[in-house]
């Protein structure tokens, strides 16, 4: 039930969100959000790896993650939520969540290889400027450009970062 009223809530912000949307140049880009799911210490890693090399470039990168039942956060180094945070209506309660949400980044970069329905509802509020994303068929209102990728995160990471760099 939860998630019913949860897609319900993603659908409206969908339609209600007209945050300005435009993809700008990589070098004139200078803040850069990042969402994803909590799965693995692999992943993990290499999350840390890619803000390590943005920050390298300048940007000011936040985090924003998705904590499932028994998962583990490793290190509590990101901001997260959990499925406490989602009210029976579908509703985010966390405060990290609603100001990531908030927050006018230059890109957002999605870094899960398949869509969750919490994340999506995140994205779906999201005032940055440019979303990116895996491509996926029905993904197309949640981001101003998908990218096709082999199915692993150093692939869409890598993906993420080549396409970014391209922008001018």
């Amino acid at each position: 039930m939860k998630s019913y009223f949860l897609n319900l809530r993603t659908n409206s912000s969908l339609k209600k969100n007209k945050a300005p949307r435009e993809t700008i140049a990589y070098p004139e880009a200078k803040t850069i959000g990042l969402v994803f799911t909590v799965e693995d210490r692999q992943k993990h890693d290499q999350v840390k790896e890619f803000i390590h090399r943005l920050e390298k470039d300048g940007k000011k990168v936040s985090v924003i993650s998705f904590l499932p039942k028994d998962r583990e956060n490793y290190e509590f180094k990101f901001d997260f939520f959990t499925k406490d945070d989602i009210t029976f209506w579908g509703e985010i309660r966390s405060n990290a969540a609603a100001a990531f949400c908030q927050s006018p980044f230059d890109y957002v970069y999605y870094l899960d290889l398949q869509p969750n329905p919490v994340l999506l509802n995140l994205l779906a509020r999201s005032k940055a400027r440019c979303r990116f994303g895996r491509h996926w068929q029905e993904g197309q209102a949640y981001f101003e450009l998908m990218i096709e990728s082999q199915p692993s995160i150093h692939s869409l990471l890598e993906s993420f970062y080549r396409y970014s760099a391209c922008l001018k």
